[in-house]
C-alpha cells in the first residue's frame, strides 16, 4: 500500500488545458489594425481599378465641388474629378516613392556604416563626420536644396528623401557591425584564416541587419509624410498627377465650403503613417 501511494506522489500533476482559443488573447488589434491599412493602400496602388472607375485626372466640370454622396462617395474637386479615385490612383505615386527614399537610405547608409565599423581608424572618422554633417542640417531644408539640384518630380523628392535618411542608417548600422565585430565567432573565423570580404559577407553583415531593417519599417512612414510635405509646397509631381501631398494643397483653396479636398487625404496620409510606424515598431520588439 506505501509503495502504490509513493508510486501515485511521483506522478507529475498534469498541466492545465489551455483554452481553445487562448491565442487569440495574444493578439493585438492595433497591429492586426495597422496591416490591414498598409494591404488596402497597397492593393490600392497595384490595382486601382478594382476600386473606382472614375478617371483620377478628367473630370466633369458640372459636377465640380460635390459633397460626399452615394455617387461620389468623398465629393469631387474644383475640376470636377472624383476624390476617392484620386486618392486611390495618388497610392501608387507616395508608396513607390516612399518605397524608393527608404532604398535609398537603406542601401547607402548600410554599406557606409558597414564600411565605417568593420575597417575602423581613419576611415570610420571620415565617413561619421560626412554622416555628421548630413544629420546636422534639417531634414526639410537638405530635401529642397537637392530637389533643387535634381528637378522637381516624385522620384527626386524620393531621393532627396532617401539622402536625408541615410545617415540615420548609417549610425544604426555602424553600431550593430562594431558590436557583431568584438564577437567570438566573428574572431574565430578570422582567426581560421577566413579572408575579410568572406567574413563580412557572411558572419558580419547578416548579423547586423535586423535592427536596420527595422528602423527601415519606421522610415517607411516618415517618408510618406516628407513627400506628402514636398509636393504639399509643390516640389512633388506636377499638377495634374494625383499624389496626396499635391491633393492636399489642391483643396486648402477651398477648405471653406469643400472641407472634404483638404481633411480627407489628410487622414489618409496620418492613417499610412501611423500604421507604419506601428509596424516598424513591432518588428524592432521582435529583433531585440
Amino acid at each position: 500500500m506505501t509503495s502504490l501511494q509513493t508510486t501515485d506522489r511521483a506522478l507529475p500533476a498534469r498541466p492545465p488545458r489551455r483554452p481553445a482559443f487562448a491565442w487569440l488573447g495574444r493578439v493585438q488589434p492595433g497591429l492586426l489594425l495597422s496591416w490591414a491599412v498598409i494591404a488596402l493602400v497597397t492593393a490600392w496602388a497595384v490595382a486601382p481599378g478594382l476600386f473606382t472607375g472614375y478617371s483620377a485626372i478628367a473630370g466633369v466640370p458640372r459636377e465640380k465641388l460635390r459633397a460626399p454622396s452615394a455617387e461620389h462617395i468623398l465629393g469631387t474637386d474644383a475640376l470636377g474629378r472624383d476624390l476617392f479615385a484620386r486618392i486611390v490612383h495618388g497610392a501608387v505615386n507616395s508608396l513607390s516613392g516612399a518605397f524608393v527614399a527608404v532604398a535609398v537610405g537603406l542601401l547607402v547608409g548600410t554599406a557606409i556604416g558597414l564600411i565605417a565599423g568593420s575597417i575602423g581608424r581613419r576611415t570610420d572618422a571620415v565617413l561619421m563626420r560626412i554622416v555628421d554633417v548630413l544629420l546636422s542640417v534639417p531634414s526639410l531644408l537638405l530635401s529642397l536644396a537637392i530637389i533643387i539640384l535634381l528637378g522637381f518630380g516624385t522620384v527626386h523628392a524620393a531621393i532627396a528623401v532617401g539622402v536625408t535618411s541615410i545617415g540615420r542608417f548609417a549610425r544604426l548600422a555602424r553600431s550593430e557591425v562594431i558590436l557583431v565585430r568584438r564577437s567570438d565567432y566573428v574572431e574565430a573565423a578570422f582567426g581560421s584564416g577566413g579572408r575579410f570580404g568572406a567574413v563580412l559577407w557572411r558572419h558580419i553583415l547578416p548579423n547586423s541587419v535586423t535592427s536596420v531593417i527595422a528602423l527601415a519599417a519606421v522610415q517607411f512612414g516618415t517618408a510618406i509624410l516628407q513627400i506628402s510635405t514636398l509636393g504639399f509646397l509643390g516640389y512633388g509631381a506636377p499638377p495634374p498627377t494625383p499624389e496626396w501631398g499635391l491633393l492636399i494643397a489642391e483643396g486648402r483653396n477651398y477648405i471653406a465650403t469643400s472641407w472634404w479636398l483638404t481633411t480627407v487625404p489628410g487622414v489618409v496620409v496620418v492613417l499610412v503613417v501611423l500604421a507604419a510606424n506601428r509596424i516598424g515598431r513591432s518588428i524592432g520588439r521582435r529583433t531585440l
